[in-house]
């Protein structure tokens, strides 16, 4: 049987200790999930830890929200404002129209707990 060079070893481990710093870094930072688009929608998951917020965006669609597990959400605007706030349930729908044109938003976590929720945004018009 061939044995690994010490070399050879060293940066296997160091690529395998560097994949799992990226995923650990992943699991604990606040991130959308691309699950699946087509001509007629676009599908994600958003994971909104405590105090991280989403970077500024916005959403020319109407979307749906479904709500894996509930929380209060502040949608913010670049400077901090508060533009709205929602109390999500877990389990329940919610319709979100699209974005007043110009308008960008950052949505802040300000619970315990990560929210998370699926968005099915409408692309067809």
């Amino acid at each position: 049987m061939r044995r690994l060079s010490p070399a050879l070893l060293t940066g296997v481990l160091g690529l395998l200790a560097a994949a799992g710093a990226t995923w650990a870094a992943q699991q604990s930072a606040t991130r959308r999930e691309p699950q699946f688009e087509n001509d007629h929608v676009r599908v994600w998951k958003s994971i909104i830890l405590p105090n991280q917020p989403l970077a500024l965006h916005r959403h020319d669609h109407g979307r749906a929200l479904i709500a894996l597990s509930g929380g209060r959400l502040d949608v913010v605007d670049q400077d901090g404002k508060v533009l709205k706030t929602y109390h999500w349930q877990p389990g329940k729908a919610y319709w979100l129209d699209p974005d007043p044109p110009g308008q960008r938003h950052a949505d802040l976590n300000n619970t315990a707990h990560p929210i998370e929720v699926i968005v099915v945004e409408v692309l067809d018009p």
